[in-house]
């Protein structure tokens, strides 16, 4: 059973809790598979943004500024759903991906595992067996 609420942008905006930055986390997940493509960074102006727009908009905490996914890659996520968890302290995007998600060439952030090995010793691993996994050239 599902509830509906009726709120303006601005006041579910609004109604989200934001760090002392003012920003709040976005995990980004392929609308289809599921997978987690990436986690950015979001403030109330990229999150109305990205609302009004369909086009994943986040907030650069290195470069201070808004920036549209894909704006300079061509590589851009329309957003199908924006889910937010119980505490409405963190964001979940489903978005169609255009392209890669990984500003390093991949199809996601997380191609890279942790494993402990046998003598305790963490190994990292590059996951690039994975069919989708698409290394930069």
């Amino acid at each position: 059973m599902s509830e509906t609420i009726s709120k303006s942008i601005d006041e579910f905006i609004n109604s989200l809790k934001y760090d002392g930055s003012g920003l709040i986390p976005a995990v980004v997940q392929d609308v289809n598979t599921k997978e987690v493509l990436m986690v950015a960074y979001m403030s109330p102006e990229s999150l109305k943004t990205t609302i009004t727009s369909g086009k994943a908009t986040y907030f650069s905490r290195s470069r201070q500024k808004l920036w549209v996914k894909g704006e300079t890659s061509g590589h851009f996520q329309h957003v199908r759903r924006i889910l937010f968890d119980c505490d409405r302290d963190t964001l979940l995007l489903e978005v169609e991906q255009e392209g890669v998600a990984c500003h390093k060439g991949y199809h996601s952030c997380f191609f890279r595992e942790t494993r402990i090995g046998t003598d305790g010793r963490i190994e990292e691993v590059y996951c690039l067996e994975r069919e989708d996994a698409q290394k930069p050239e």
